[in-house]
């Protein structure tokens, strides 16, 4: 029995502690005046992940990082970076979140024309695991649907194959496994 062998990618989150407003835009004083809340947090910032655009998608761009290490039960702030607000009438965002992930404040957002807009949103892991908080953008009849990574405690542990890894003519790397 021959299995093709694919690379798993792991995403692993390292954040600063910090708390902040839930869902508070740039154009928010409350979100202007928010500092972290722990000594750790001056320290810098974790860098943003840029979240990948398809074709025919709203345009939009989107970034974000997580600005603590999800928690069961504690508040983790996701910071949320659009880009590229074209239409004059602007675009909408919906947030929703995954069974085992609670989002608090706002779920909807407005992104003005022309400027970028950073909202601090929270979410509470229920339980250990990976959920989503899902984002839609609407911009001029397009839309995106993005899904923001939440890995709450350890990463899944890594199968270990019983098989052996060997190569093919064609450069492909196959798994031979005994049949039982």
């Amino acid at each position: 029995m021959h299995i093709r062998s694919n690379s798993m990618m792991a995403i692993a989150y390292l954040a600063l502690a910090s708390l902040s407003a839930p869902a508070a835009a740039d154009g928010d004083p409350a979100a202007r005046s928010a500092k972290p809340k722990h000594a750790g947090a001056q320290h810098g910032t974790a860098p943003m992940t840029t979240a990948p655009q398809k074709p025919g998608s709203s345009g939009v761009k989107l970034q974000y990082r997580l600005d603590a290490t999800p928690q069961v039960g504690r508040a983790t702030p996701v910071v949320l970076q659009f880009d590229d607000v074209t239409e004059a009438e602007g675009a909408t965002v919906r947030l929703s979140a995954d069974r085992g992930l609670t989002l608090q404040g706002n779920s909807t957002l407005r992104l003005p024309a022309g400027k970028r807009t950073t909202a601090t949103v929270v979410v509470v892991s229920e339980a250990e695991g990976l959920a989503y908080l899902n984002v839609f953008i609407i911009q001029g009849g397009a839309s995106s649907a993005i899904s923001v990574p939440i890995q709450t405690g350890m990463a899944a542990p890594a199968l270990k194959s019983p098989g052996e890894m060997k190569p093919t003519p064609g450069g492909d790397g196959i798994i031979t496994m005994p049949v039982k």
